[in-house]
């Protein structure tokens, strides 16, 4: 279903770019627009082309709403912000203590241990 969906979302994008792009500058701001001679020229080819952009503009944002929809839904596993797949607190999350020690009270601060000799990084 997402497939599918993606794709005509794809097909409804490229499409509108397409139509936008056949339509007639009126801004003339770089002096390219206007010209007497065109693809589609007329009042009523502009307006087939403003109802076509129309058209496929309120298609695009449908099928944007509904791919985003499916994608919440279909929510699974851990994500590359959250690795361990469960929700945090909603801010940063807590570190983590070792084993066997007490976590330092916030009223003594404590400098930190140097090592005793340099250590290699090692992968997790």
């Amino acid at each position: 279903m997402i497939t599918v969906l993606l794709l005509i979302h794809v097909m409804v994008a490229v499409a509108l770019v397409g139509v936008i792009l056949l339509q007639r500058s009126e801004g003339g701001a770089l002096g390219i627009g206007g010209g007497g001679g065109g693809f589609m020229t007329g009042r009523s080819a502009g307006n087939a082309l403003t109802k076509t952009t129309a058209i496929l503009a309120a298609c695009f944002f449908a099928t944007s709403l509904f791919l985003s929809i499916l994608a919440s839904q279909h929510r699974t596993g851990p994500s590359i912000l959250n690795p361990t797949g469960q929700p945090s607190g909603g801010g940063l999350a807590p570190l983590e203590v070792p084993s066997g020690t007490a976590p330092a009270s916030p009223a003594t601060p404590s400098a930190p241990v140097a090592p005793a000799a340099p250590q290699a990084p090692q992968s997790q």
